[in-house]
Parts: C-alpha cells; sequence; structure tokens
C-alpha cells in the first residue's frame, strides 16, 4: 500500500526517502491504472521528475511540510506552464507564466505536482467526465468518482497519490470524497483567501485525502496555517445527527440513515453528547444557493470561453445563469447565517449524510441534456449545498459500506466557523475506531 503523505514527508525530511524515487513510483501507478481510473486531464511526467529533483536539493529539505510528497491538483488554478482547463474545450489555452496561490503554497512547502485532475466542465455538475475520458470511483468503477473534484478523489482513492486539492462550491469536495470513500474537508468562507472567490463567495480550496492526518497537513499548507498540520483531539462536543434532506425532505435511503445512526455510535462511545436535531433550512436560502450556481458559470464564461463550443448542457446553464444573476443578493445568505449560528449555540458539530442519493453510474454525462444532469445532480448535493451559502466548515469522512454495492458510507460533519480543528479531531477519532480501507 502507497504510504501517507504525512510518511513521505516524514522519510523525505529525515533523508531516508528519496523525492525523485518517490515521484517515479507515483508517475509509475499513475501509468498502470489511470487508463481505467481517468483521475487526470493531463500528467506531468517530465516537470514532476525535474520538480522532484529540485525538491531533493533544497536547502531547507529538512523542514518542508509536504517534502517530496506527489500531489495531484485540480485543474481550476493557475500552474506555471499549463492551462487551466476546467473540463472545456471552450476555454483558452493560455499557459501561465507563474504559479498561483495554491501551486505557490504546495511547492513552497515542498511538493511535486504530478498532473492535473479531470473535472466536469465549468465545474457545474458533480460527475467528472469530459471527451476525453471519465473519472470512476476505484472501488467501484461502473460507478462516477463524484464532481467536481472527482478526478482528485479518484486519484487519492486508487492510491494514485497520497493527497489531492479540491475546490467545493456546493459539495464539490466532500460528494466525491463520499463517493469514493475517503476524507474530503472543505473550510470555511476566506480560511484560503482568494482576491475574488468561485461562485459569488460560495467556492473554495481544500484538500482530499485518505486519512483525517494528511488531510491536517494538505489543509494546513493551503490555508496557510501550520498550527493545523497536526490533528488535535477534541474536547467533549455536543454533537447533533440529522438525516432529515434540507429544503425537500425527500425519502433518503436507508444504507445513508443507517450510517449516520453508526457514528453517532461512535462518537458517542468516543465520549461526546449525541441527539437529535435538524437547522431550521430556509427556503430563502435554497433560492440563494440556486441562483448562485447559474449566476457563477455564467459570470466566469463572460468574455473567455468560446459559447458556440460549450458543451449543450452548459450552453443551457450559462443562459440561465445570465437571468438569475440579478437575483444574487446577500439577503438569502444572511438569513441563513443568522439561522445557522442559533443553531450551533446549543450544539458545536453537526452530523448528516454526505450524499442524499446514491451515486450515480460512470458514463459520458457531458453528453445528457441539462436536465438529464440537473436533476441527479441536485439531489445528491442536498446536505452539502447550504454549508457553503453559510461559509461553514464541513468534512466528510467514511464509516460504513453499502451492503448491495462496493461503495463507502460517509457523513457529513459541520462545524461553526474555525472549526476546521474540531472536524478534524473528530474524522481522527472515526478513523482509529472504526479504521476505513486507505485506498484499493
Amino acid at each position: 500500500m502507497a504510504q501517507t503523505a504525512v510518511e513521505i514527508a516524514r522519510g523525505v525530511r529525515a533523508g531516508e526517502l528519496d523525492p525523485v524515487q518517490v515521484t517515479e513510483e507515483a508517475l509509475a501507478r499513475i501509468a498502470a491504472a489511470d487508463g481505467v481510473v481517468g483521475a487526470f486531464r493531463r500528467v506531468r511526467f517530465a516537470e514532476a521528475r525535474a520538480e522532484a529533483a529540485e525538491v531533493a536539493a533544497r536547502s531547507d529539505l529538512a523542514s518542508l511540510p509536504l517534502a517530496g510528497v506527489p500531489v495531484a491538483v485540480k485543474d481550476v488554478t493557475e500552474v506555471a506552464g499549463e492551462y487551466m482547463g476546467w473540463g472545456s474545450e471552450a476555454g483558452p489555452r493560455t499557459l501561465a507564466d507563474a504559479d498561483g496561490l495554491i501551486a505557490s503554497r504546495l511547492r513552497a512547502a515542498g511538493a511535486v505536482i504530478v498532473g492535473l485532475t479531470r473535472v466536469p466542465e465549468l465545474c457545474v455538475f458533480p460527475t467528472s467526465d469530459d471527451p476525453d475520458g471519465i473519472a470512476r470511483n476505484p472501488r467501484n468503477p461502473s460507478f462516477t468518482a463524484g464532481g467536481s473534484s472527482g478526478g482528485s478523489a479518484a486519484a487519492v482513492a486508487a492510491g494514485l497519490v497520497p493527497i489531492a486539492h479540491g475546490t467545493d462550491g456546493l459539495g464539490s469536495i466532500r460528494l466525491p470524497a463520499g463517493m469514493c470513500g475517503i476524507v474530503g474537508l472543505k473550510p470555511g468562507r476566506d480560511v484560503v483567501r482568494e482576491d475574488t472567490p468561485g461562485w459569488f463567495g460560495l467556492s473554495t480550496h481544500g484538500p482530499l485525502a485518505t486519512t483525517a492526518a494528511d488531510a491536517a497537513l494538505l489543509m494546513s499548507v493551503l490555508a496557510d496555517r501550520p498550527d493545523w498540520a497536526t490533528v488535535a483531539t477534541p474536547g467533549a462536543q455536543r454533537i447533533a445527527t440529522s438525516t432529515q434532506v434540507p429544503f425537500t425532505r425527500a425519502p433518503l435511503p436507508r444504507p445513508l440513515r443507517a450510517t449516520v445512526d453508526q457514528a453517532a455510535d461512535l462518537l458517542r462511545a468516543s465520549g461526546h453528547s449525541v441527539d437529535s436535531a435538524t437547522p431550521a433550512y430556509p427556503l430563502r436560502a435554497l433560492g440563494g444557493l440556486v441562483a448562485r450556481w447559474f449566476a457563477g458559470p455564467a459570470e466566469q464564461v463572460a468574455g473567455s470561453f468560446d459559447l458556440s463550443r460549450l458543451q449543450p448542457r452548459t450552453r443551457v446553464h450559462v443562459r440561465l445563469g445570465r437571468l438569475t444573476s440579478r437575483l444574487v443578493t446577500d439577503r438569502a445568505r444572511d438569513e441563513w447565517q443568522a439561522i445557522a449560528a442559533r443553531f450551533f449555540e446549543s450544539h458545536d458539530v453537526l452530523v448528516t449524510p454526505t450524499l442524499a442519493t446514491l451515486p450515480v453510474k460512470a458514463r459520458r454525462w457531458h453528453r445528457e441534456s441539462w436536465l438529464a444532469n440537473a436533476v441527479p445532480s441536485s439531489r445528491v448535493a442536498s446536505f452539502t449545498g447550504p454549508w457553503n451559502l453559510a461559509g461553514y466548515p464541513a468534512l466528510s469522512v467514511p464509516v460504513a459500506r453499502h451492503p448491495v454495492h462496493d461503495l463507502a458510507m460517509c457523513v457529513q460533519l459541520v462545524a461553526r466557523p474555525g472549526g476546521e480543528p474540531v472536524l478534524l479531531g473528530l474524522a481522527a477519532e472515526l478513523e482509529s475506531a472504526n479504521p476505513w480501507p486507505r485506498t484499493v
């Protein structure tokens, strides 16, 4: 089994591992398996080898938090010498002349960027396929790896890399983490601060990993918070569980409900108080989410993408976004934040299912109509989206297996702003009490 990021970095810092050899092994795993997994839009074979050699020669090698760790980066951020694909054939192909915020922090920490991962066009839908490939769930390749960080999740779950970068606008880290059975953290608003946050403030950067410790390490680098690098044991928390699907109260599959019950038992056994409680999700928040989901991509493509070359489903989405952009206001967000704050006065953490439905099958969803994509997308993301609007940190962690399909069953943990270390600590407790298979 491939080593964790924590183990690799520790070995490289101690001179026990060679960054070049570590990178070669990761590239070999990618070459052997990605034809099936479909995680990468581009593998940086030559560039990664050169970067690994540079890391090995650094004078500060012994102090680098991600020393020699191979990492995959979602294809939505600037990497020097690469173009941002955004899963689209309609966008510009201008090569970045410098690293953006994410790549800069990864390289400064000693990571080696081995490739750019597959995403759906403009990251609109929770299935990651494009004309060149399909990101599949490594545990059961007949199912999607999710999206929009599906390529990153697939790369980690398949053991191709120990950690990967993702972004999350309505669940785009947590949904693929939940489908692939790994840890995925969406930090709170402005934890990874950007000049122009995506989707009118819904989207943020975060880690995907196979362990809570690896997720904490990568999160500490992305957020420039070295104090978050080590998982701390949380004190006794007041935990609420809820299986009520937000807004619609749609029926929830029994295995997803049972997974929340299992997580509750594990957390109770770890010394936390657990009861059942559900936030009063306001319908206005649903409107605020939908307006941003439409208007965010529409704003992004204006002036830089060839609309005639967008996928048909995306063209429809962009047209709707132009109509709904005027509906993006702070009113819905502010109302929901006030309700969430009241809920978290009497609770420290909320536990829900990560997914509201089982994952869909892996296929070329980009060839389907907008409606065929939108219906399953909006249903599966019911539990994750509200916390993007609120700006609260939320994490997906595996707990169980589906009784029929070879799929992970995961729960979402939500905390008030600043609660990322608490979420990671609880994830580590669940991992210790209920170990899960790290990779396939």
